[in-house]
């Protein structure tokens, strides 16, 4: 398969350095991994990773004008399964026993409470003069 931007690819592991790993793409064609592009995790040693010959799969982020190709190990694995965890409306109180929490209307009903009783401390704090930053307007006596 030729390279193209977006491609999966299989490679192999032709030279390593300080700063990521030449692929061999097979037809005369190598790419770079910089050693950012190696895996989700923060590499400090790319030896810790990759081997010479090692067979990886990659993902072609850039083809440059002059030909070099810039590729990604870690955006070519699978993503990996997220754990799904239960709604947020549900809580659970007894092993194997659920229970759902305050309908929506409920919720919205004690938001609109809240709100209303924020807003009018809020609005009293106003009338008094108080504005909450701490500074009441006095002079500091030396």
């Amino acid at each position: 398969m030729p390279a193209q931007v977006g491609a999966i690819l299989d490679g192999t592991v032709s030279g390593i350095t300080n700063f990521g790993a030449f692929i061999d793409l097979g037809e005369g064609k190598t790419g770079l991994v910089h050693i950012s592009e190696v895996a989700d995790d923060y590499v400090k040693n790319i030896h810790d990773y990759l081997k010479t010959q090692q067979k990886v799969k990659v993902k072609v982020l850039s083809i440059e004008d002059n030909g070099k190709i810039s590729l990604s190990i870690k955006q070519a694995a699978l993503p990996k399964k997220k754990t799904v965890k239960p709604p947020a409306s549900v809580e659970w109180s007894n092993v194997g026993e659920k229970q759902p929490t305050m309908s929506f209307e409920d919720k919205l009903n004690r938001f609109l409470k809240d709100s209303e009783e924020k807003m009018s401390s809020i609005k009293t704090k106003a009338k008094d003069g108080r504005r909450g930053n701490g500074y009441s307007g006095k002079k500091l006596r030396d």
